[in-house]
């Protein structure tokens, strides 16, 4: 790592950092049915308001996006970090304004990356957050300070670089290459918004991959590896070790690295890949881990050993196993970019970051009468976590599940991992051009879980609306809907949802 680096790590250590807090924390206690006692977190018995901006974009916003979406789209990526870096260059590489925690992984890099982010300002610094993909609206990709970029901001840094996009274009076709993708061209405006605005941090989830992706032009002074499972074969590998290693690309020269546990094969290429660049390497299980998780009204209670300290009951607002797990690892790249890994966060800063960390799309319920659950697992190792999850958080032996999955994804690995969760599986398809047809997807599922649990409606929202039905049926104070398979179908949920409460 530079000096330049050294000294822009040094302004953020920790003691001079957010000396006000109050110590009003809320450590009631409820009962369940059973005279259980449920702590409650913080936040009372809700979670942290979502920043999700429903409504629809104004025209000048869906002009950016129609502009973005012209182009060759996120999921065929090229292998190449020549285009970005030369746009940045023409910008003046705003990305070298701001230190950088960079985070990839296959499943809960967003999630994670929420985390380490809510966690960061709530030292008091100004923080950019990229993640992706959207549920709603483009602008949750580039968030300021906890907020979706204002349209208006969104718009007149689009503006800005549309003349420096326009220019990479023509350098890139006169050489016979490709113009800047979708995914190119954001990253590219994320990073001058981020400077523009200006921020203090930067948290930024890879679009796909490592190595090749087009955030990897930044340089990160830690670098976050969330469960690594086979996804996008196509692009990535058709083995853990492939993926791994593509994914260990983001790991920068004398720096910090924090994975998540991982299975030996993607252990040993990342091992592997910190050694040869001399970073330090902390690995959850060895470095780091989660102590404790108790059920509590609007989420859990967590203890986690951080890689510099251990903190005690830790209110996070997040359902589920996995997501504990997410903070682990958001908590030790904090430690690791705040103080360098060699002194505890202080308690009171970590529990209001992590109090307020929201990850929308998450096992989150958006609806009651019946209670209606979304998630956006949609792949094999997410569904998998998803059917630990849910019966804790929201127990119930009469679960709808509204399931529709992309083309591309392992749709009976995914549905396997949900049949002894979802006890009537109504099928659907995700909105766009990638979704797999209702019905082939309905043949895959009759044939893991039998006809008698299958509902075929290819329309969204009449899937919805069936599943809801099915939930009344059963006459069960705990019947419930799960919609699940798609992240841009969860989305799509979210917002008739939504509007349906905005008609009422």
């Amino acid at each position: 790592m530079s000096d330049n680096n050294h000294d822009q790590y040094d302004q953020y250590d920790q003691h001079d950092q957010h000396d006000q807090h109050d110590d009003g924390q809320d450590d009631g206690i409820r009962y369940d049915a059973d005279g259980i006692e449920i702590p409650v977190g913080p936040s009372g018995d809700t979670s942290p308001a979502e920043s999700v901006p429903f409504g629809g974009d104004d025209d000048e916003v869906k002009r950016v996006e129609a502009a973005l979406y012209a182009r060759i789209g996120e999921q065929s990526p090229e292998h190449r970090l020549t285009a970005t870096r030369r746009a940045v260059e023409l910008l003046g590489d705003p990305h070298l304004a701001y230190p950088v925690v960079h985070v990839t992984g296959t499943n809960g890099k967003t999630s994670t990356a929420r985390m380490a982010e809510s966690i960061i300002r709530a030292h008091g610094l100004r923080t950019g957050l990229m993640t992706s993909p959207h549920l709603v609206s483009i602008r949750e990709r580039i968030v300021i300070d906890g907020e979706p970029i204002a349209a208006d901001r969104l718009v007149e840094n689009w503006d800005d670089i549309t003349p420096i996009l326009d220019m990479t274009d023509a350098e890139l076709t006169a050489k016979g290459e490709l113009p800047l993708t979708f995914f190119e061209a954001l990253t590219v405006l994320a990073l001058a918004c981020f400077a523009e605005a200006p921020v203090d941090v930067a948290v930024i989830e890879v679009g796909m991959g490592g190595e090749w992706d087009s955030t990897n032009v930044v340089q990160s002074q830690v670098q976050v590896i969330t469960p690594i499972a086979i996804d996008h074969a196509k692009q990535l590998g058709s083995t853990v070790a492939e993926i791994a290693r593509t994914k260990s690309g983001i790991i920068k020269p004398s720096s910090a690295v924090v994975s998540s546990a991982q299975v030996p094969e993607a252990l040993a290429e990342l091992e592997r890949a910190a050694e040869l660049t001399e970073s330090s390497f902390a690995v959850e299980g060895t470095g780091f881990s989660v102590l404790d998780v108790t059920p509590a009204v609007g989420g859990q209670l967590i203890t986690v050993q951080g890689v510099a300290g251990r903190y005690d009951d830790l209110f996070l607002p997040l359902f589920g196993a996995h997501q504990a797990h997410n903070a682990a690892v958001a908590i030790a790249a904090v430690e690791s970019f705040i103080g360098r890994g060699s002194q505890p966060l202080d308690q009171d800063v970590l529990s209001e970051g992590l109090a307020g960390a929201t990850s929308p799309g998450r096992l989150q319920p958006i609806a009651q009468g019946p209670t209606v659950v979304v998630d956006a697992a949609h792949n094999p190792h997410g569904a998998k976590a998803l059917a630990e999850a849910l019966p804790v958080a929201f127990p119930s032996g009469h679960v709808v599940g509204v399931v529709g999955i992309l083309a591309d994804k392992d749709a009976r690995g995914f549905v396997r991992a949900l049949r002894d969760t979802v006890r009537t599986f109504v099928v659907t398809q995700p909105p766009g051009e990638r979704a797999l047809d209702a019905d082939a997807f309905a043949r895959i599922v009759v044939d893991e879980v039998g006809g008698d649990r299958v509902v075929v409606e290819p329309v969204l929202a009449q899937a919805l609306q069936e599943a809801r039905d099915l939930a009344d049926e059963d006459d069960a104070d705990d019947a419930m809907v799960l919609v699940a398979g798609s992240i841009v179908m969860v989305g799509a949920v979210m917002d008739l949802v939504h509007r349906e409460g905005e008609s009422k």
